[in-house]
């Protein structure tokens, strides 16, 4: 009688089953739903456990709404924070609607309104007395609440929104123009509640944004360098599932002394890791150097903001459950 041998499912098989069933739309939204919600939940625990306790001011909109609540309630009129992100956010979300994707404006309203709800009912005390390890961990934290937003397909709105829709239509950055209001509205801070809480402040932010670059890397590009034996097959194969150029020049190998080609394309960081996975399918033996791509001239396609994954599997049905939602419910309303 033979003996059955178990079959193991490895990690990397494992990985490869949760990335292709979070290709299907529904599981997308779903995915994005969730991460929704807990970066929302993040963000209103570190403004009232560490951001209020400290005195300290965040970047954004979210600031913004802050400094309106500390300086309405010097003057015996509250605007509480969760109010002011809601008044700041609404307007530029309708402004934006038409220039950028809806859905992407959807789930970050979503997001602040979570955010709001959260600061409104819920109470979360300090964990810290110490204003230094606020600064460092609520620096962290709430970077990792906004980097779970972005890595979701989301945002946390405001100068997202801005600056999505400035590069949209003119292709050029506002960062430079965020940057200096940021500094602006830390001056502000500064003059009316005192320079120490100010310059706590910026480490604040400091961290919070050296957070989002170690775990957000969708706007970073990095150049491949493929050398293989069988060019026709790997261009024709990365092309067919990715939109990016391809340079190939063919030669001949040093030590074997047999015909091989060197192919260059840049990509972004996102999706490296599946382009690396399919060039080793087609030809396991080539050779694949990845470099950092400090700038990058020329036309260059990005995939879509608002998706959590880089590629969708061909049987994914083309209805979105977010954006097909108000049709679905006017064709079940009752016709009057």
């Amino acid at each position: 009688m033979a003996e059955e041998i178990p079959t193991h499912t490895t990690p990397a098989a494992g990985i490869d089953r949760v990335k292709r069933l979070g290709r299907y739309v529904f599981v997308r939204r779903l995915i994005t739903l969730c991460s929704v919600f807990i970066s929302a939940l993040l963000q209103a625990f570190v403004i009232q456990a560490f951001i209020n306790p400290a005195g300290l001011l965040s970047s954004g909109f979210t600031g913004v709404a802050i400094l309106i609540d500390r300086i309405t309630s010097l003057v015996g009129f509250s605007f509480p924070t969760q109010l002011g992100m809601l008044a700041l956010n609404i307007p530029v979300a309708l402004a934006c609607w038409r220039s950028i994707s809806k859905r992407f404006v959807i789930f970050s309203m979503l997001q602040v309104a979570l955010s709001a709800a959260f600061l409104q009912f819920c109470d979360f005390a300090p964990l810290l007395d110490s204003t230094v390890l606020m600064v460092l961990f609520g620096g962290v934290l709430y970077g990792l609440a906004i980097s779970i937003a972005l890595k979701s397909g989301a945002s946390t709105a405001g100068t997202d929104f801005i600056a999505l829709m400035v590069s949209n239509k003119t292709g050029h950055t506002i960062w430079g123009y965020v940057f200096a209001g940021n500094c602006l509205v830390l001056a502000i801070f500064g003059f009316i509640f005192g320079w120490e809480h100010a310059a706590y402040s910026i480490v604040f932010q400091f961290i919070s944004t050296k957070t989002i670059d170690s775990f957000y890397h969708r706007y970073e590009r990095v150049t491949l360098q493929i050398t293989t034996a069988y060019p026709d097959e790997v261009c024709r194969a990365y092309t067919g599932a990715f939109k990016h150029g391809v340079f190939r020049a063919d030669g001949v190998g040093g030590y074997s002394g047999k015909p091989m080609s060197l192919l260059n394309t840049v990509v972004s960081s996102y999706e490296a890791g599946e382009i690396i996975k399919l060039i080793r399918s087609v030809d396991p033996r080539a050779v694949i150097n990845v470099m950092k791509t400090e700038n990058f001239i020329g036309n260059f396609h990005r995939e879509a903001v608002d998706e959590p994954l880089p590629t969708e599997v061909p049987e994914t049905p083309s209805e979105d459950p977010v954006l097909d939602l108000p049709r679905h419910v006017r064709q079940r309303m009752p016709h009057v």
